[in-house]
């Protein structure tokens, strides 16, 4: 049985806690925490943040149309709590979190250096939604930690321990339950299964 609540809201649980980092005008970088933000394309490759107007970053963002969405691991949940709780027009998030600016490799925009993963993001439309404005922006550039690369070059994710958000509470995302395909993949044991009765017939 399920409850049906009076008022429809946002209960799409899990999402990710990005650090988004962002400058003004002169160069000034800032923080701040997007729990709303997603993939939308792959061809090009296109993310979403929505941003509340209020917000001292929205404006940052929609005059220099730049920003880099920096992935949130386990080490930087308090980091992540505190650059959502807290404005840049009043503290230096970078510095009252002990965070490192890094440099843009395709766009003029501080990154993240203790973050794993960093998206350079240009933008490319914004829609005005009610409460939060949605910025269309496409991934220009992707820098990683050395480390989440093996020696073939593949790419493990899983090496980050990065975090998630659920309805007020940041999560580890834990053990691995499986990987894109699994459920039809073929295993050794059908396939040899098949093979015998070949055999037979």
């Amino acid at each position: 049985m399920k409850t049906t609540f009076e008022k429809p809201g946002n209960f799409l649980y899990p999402v990710p806690a990005v650090m988004v980092s962002c400058r003004d005008a002169e160069g000034k970088p800032n923080i701040f925490t997007v729990a709303w933000a997603g993939t939308v394309c792959s061809d090009p490759p296109m993310l979403s943040i929505s941003v509340r107007k209020s917000r001292y970053s929205h404006d940052l963002i929609q005059k220099t149309g730049i920003f880099v969405v920096n992935l949130t691991t386990e080490k930087l949940v308090k980091a992540a709590d505190f650059c959502g709780v807290r404005s840049g027009r009043e503290v230096d998030k970078f510095r009252e979190c002990g965070l490192t600016p890094g440099k843009g490799q395709a766009l003029d925009c501080p990154t993240i250096e203790e973050s794993p993963v960093s998206l350079e993001c240009r933008v490319k439309q914004i829609l005005e939604l009610g409460s939060h404005d949605l910025f269309l922006a496409e991934v220009v550039c992707v820098q990683a930690e050395d480390r989440l690369l093996d020696e073939k070059g593949r790419f493990h994710m899983e090496d980050a321990k990065l975090a998630a958000y659920s309805h007020g509470t940041y999560y580890g995302l834990g053990t691995a339950l499986g990987t894109f395909g699994f459920s039809v993949k073929k295993t050794g044991k059908k396939q040899r299964g098949r093979q015998h009765r070949h055999r037979k017939s």
